[in-house]
């Protein structure tokens, strides 16, 4: 049996993300009590069910907290289980409930929409980092559902590695693992040819190929990832995120995402986003 579990953040796209799940062919179950799942996944295999996924956030309340050990133990019977943690910006969410004028699940009367946000955050971080981290902020539906498709035909029996671009004025991905920044290096932002184009063009490419400082940088966070990428694989990573970060976005962090990937693509499943061009 294959168990997807989804959690996150009250309006990061959980929902959508259920119903993409649902439409693969998944038997699907929204906001069940955590304490109820092992004996949901026991009733369900026995009925025959063989791929599965259930809906758990803080709406379970205090139960929430029980998810890490409870999922060990569905592991050790044998359950193939994997993890979607959905997260976004905190003013993300609270434009998000704003637009759609939809009540907090954690909202009394008393606490503003904001103070929701955090305290629900509070709650869910024991387990934000115990499957693959998502960040929606910058994702409409359609970019969310085309991102979970790709997930759930990734290769579980090797590691995905991630490398995402971003700009710093636009914020840092939260789903990073790894953060590089490379704004130090020659910005193509200020070639008023290069200015228009991002980091996939060939002129971008060939002005940062001719630049001592770029290639010096490619080589740390290669020889880096080199390094402490067998011990991540030893230790059961299934995925890793790594955000290179220039100031738009646009241009140096492409480029050096585009290098990475195309070198780590033969030894490792490379994934690679754009934030800011998307």
């Amino acid at each position: 049996m294959q168990l997807y579990l989804i959690s996150g953040l009250s309006g990061s796209g959980k929902s959508i993300t259920l119903k993409v799940l649902e439409d693969s062919g998944y038997y699907c179950v929204d906001n069940l009590p955590a304490d109820l799942l092992a004996a949901l996944v026991e009733h369900l295999q026995l009925a025959g069910y063989r791929n599965i996924a259930v809906s758990i956030d803080v709406r379970s309340a205090n139960s929430v907290q029980h998810l890490p050990p409870l999922l060990q133990q569905i592991k050790q019977n044998g359950i193939d289980v994997h993890v979607l943690f959905l997260d976004a910006q905190s003013d993300t969410l609270v434009k998000r409930f704003s637009e759609t004028r939809r009540l907090h699940p954690l909202s009394d009367g008393k606490r503003t929409l904001p103070e929701c946000v955090q305290i629900e955050r509070e709650l869910l971080a024991g387990i934000s980092d115990i499957g693959h981290h998502i960040d929606t902020s910058e994702l409409n539906a359609n970019s969310l559902r085309a991102r979970v498709k790709q997930f759930i035909k990734l290769d579980r029996a090797r590691l995905t590695l991630l490398f995402e671009s971003f700009g710093y004025k636009h914020g840092i991905p939260l789903d990073a693992d790894f953060v590089f920044d490379v704004r130090c290096l020659p910005n193509p932002h200020y070639e008023a040819l290069l200015r228009p184009l991002n980091g996939r063009d060939l002129e971008v490419v060939r002005f940062l190929d001719n630049s001592p400082s770029a290639q010096r940088m490619f080589n740390d966070i290669r020889e880096f990832m080199e390094r402490w990428l067998p011990n991540f694989i030893a230790d059961n990573r299934s995925y890793l995120t790594v955000a290179i970060g220039c100031t738009g976005g646009q241009h140096r962090s492409v480029y050096l995402t585009e290098k990475l990937s195309a070198y780590f693509e033969n030894q490792q499943q490379v994934l690679v986003r754009h934030r800011e061009l998307a």
